[in-house]
């Protein structure tokens, strides 16, 4: 029979609370995960009772929507421990609505407990009326038990809110024999709810704070990349790259990376710092940013070049003359799309055609190339010039500057450090600090690698093609010979594989060109 308790007397949850609490506070202080918080008051609250079994509920929506969601079930009798059942989508445990068309939902021991925040005790499941037990029956059926007494207790927060229901089942004597469970058990748990509510309530609301921070980390990151469509993705792709890299390297048993490990602390710590690692280019001119070409200003200068060019080609003397002009004109549209490198002769080539003239509505003759456009044309690699090249060089600096002024926690403490050494050289002679290998961090130095490794790769670029595995780790490989970047990260990066599901997951088909790595490792 089924009987509604009455909230249990002061003297016993107190007299509880004055024995354990101590002890509970402690244990509850020390689980740093959310199922782990309610695997341990499940836990508790069984070696209090005697109970079997027990399932933790958690409250999940608002309003008509508001349900209870599975957690945690143990039950000692059927070894059956699930510690998180909605991280591992365990299959039959559905929500038990908390409203059905707007309606409180009295059926469910769960729901009622949930809807009225009063603890339940019922003798035998099997025996009331008052309660849909159905499912219950159908459990015990197909797993070749009997469910019989029961317990369901409302988790209240600070806000007298209901949190969560911790529901437990058959409980039992120290000699084994299955009893009801008394006011005692009542009062004791109740008590122990209490702080347990607390506790959980703490949680969440640190939990909710952590995806607001990683929302609009993530936010920030997409206008980065958004703000320039030949970089889009990069912030994006930098935190997967880091963490395949960091992955391989905490799974070393020996060798430079053998110590090497991270904590979940640890690893969201990298997270952030690799999501913010470019945060700095929110100051960085858009016209620079997204400059596809060298001679782009807010349009592209090369038609301006081309009626100079026309000019020549209608006061050519002969043919072959005008012939020579278009193949030079050739030439300098190639050269304005940027490229890897472009060769001194290529330099000098420009120079020549600077030198040429064509006769301007005045009867006047000008040069075909002004020295700004010389200078721009002259570009070594991609399309950015020496002082645009330093304006966005500033991004890493402000990043640091941002970052470090930033109240973060301990446990982010070292994100500016690692978001802003990717710009750094293994001899001292990256920017903005000039800092030696022996001076970085390694995470700071695998997102170094990602960081290289993603800017060639990335098929977004407008003054090159997307670069195939190959000639990338060619580059890499240069680059940690002249101590450009870590050569132990460089090694790890290619001979852990990591790079192979990057790809295909990240890469077109055709710059998948490497099958062994190991001519790129001598």
């Amino acid at each position: 029979m089924q009987k509604r308790t009455a909230p249990p007397k002061q003297d016993n949850a107190l007299a509880w609370g004055l024995n354990n609490s101590d002890d509970l506070l402690i244990s509850l202080a020390k689980e740093t995960t959310l199922s782990g918080l309610m695997n341990l008051i499940l836990t508790e609250a069984q070696g209090i009772t005697g109970a079997e079994g027990g399932t933790f509920y958690r409250v999940s929506g608002e309003d008509d929507s508001a349900c209870l969601k599975f957690a945690a079930i143990r039950n000692s009798a059927l070894k059956i421990h699930i510690y998180d059942a909605e991280a591992t989508n365990s299959k039959g445990w559905r929500p038990i609505p908390l409203y059905i068309d707007g309606h409180p939902n009295h059926a469910n021991v769960a729901s009622f407990v949930a809807v009225t925040k009063e603890t339940v005790i019922i003798k035998d499941a099997y025996e009331t009326s008052n309660f849909d037990f159905t499912g219950t029956r159908i459990f015990d059926e197909s797993h070749n038990y009997r469910s019989r007494s029961i317990m369901a207790v409302p988790l209240l927060n600070h806000d007298n809110q209901v949190i969560g229901v911790m529901q437990l089942l058959n409980a039992r004597d120290p000699d084994g024999e299955l009893h009801t469970f008394s006011t005692e058990d009542q009062a004791t748990v109740e008590a122990m709810a209490k702080f347990a509510a607390i506790t959980l309530d703490n949680h969440k609301l640190v939990d909710s704070h952590k995806n607001l921070l990683d929302a609009f980390i993530k936010a920030l990151a997409k206008i980065i990349d958004v703000r320039s469509p030949h970089t889009s993705a990069h912030c994006q792709r930098i935190p997967v790259l880091t963490e395949l890299i960091a992955g391989a390297a905490c799974e070393q048993q020996s060798g430079y990376f053998k110590d090497f490990d991270l904590d979940q602390d640890g690893w969201y710590e990298l997270n952030v710092a690799a999501w913010l690692h470019d945060c700095g280019k929110l100051a960085t001119s858009e016209n620079v940013l997204n400059k596809s070409t060298k001679l782009e200003r807010l349009q592209d200068g090369i038609n301006t070049i081309r009626a100079r060019f026309a000019v020549r080609v209608a006061h050519a003397a002969s043919e072959d003359e005008r012939a020579l002009i278009r193949t030079e004109l050739t030439f300098v549209e190639r050269i304005n799309k940027g490229g890897e490198f472009m060769s001194e002769d290529e330099k000098t080539q420009i120079k020549a055609i600077a030198l040429t003239t064509w006769q301007d509505v005045l009867g006047q003759e000008q040069a075909t190339l002004s020295n700004d456009e010389v200078i721009n044309l002259c570009i070594t690699r991609g399309t950015i010039n020496e002082d645009e090249r330093a304006h966005i060089n500033q991004h890493i600096n402000l990043t640091i500057e941002v970052l470090e002024n930033l109240p973060f926690p301990p446990k982010l403490k070292r994100v500016p450090e690692y978001a802003g050494g990717h710009h750094e050289r293994m001899d001292g002679k990256g920017y903005p600090k000039g800092l030696t290998r022996d001076q970085m961090s390694i995470p700071a130095r695998i997102m170094g690698v990602a960081d290289v490794f993603e800017a060639l790769t990335a098929k977004e670029r407008p003054y090159k093609p997307p670069m195939p595995l190959s000639q990338a780790f060619s580059i890499l490989r240069k680059l940690k010979d002249d101590n450009h970047i870590d050569p132990d990260v460089f090694e790890l990066f290619l001979t852990s594989g990591v790079w192979r599901g990057y790809a295909q997951e990240h890469m077109l088909p055709f710059q998948i060109d490497v099958d062994d790595i190991q001519s790129y490792l001598a």
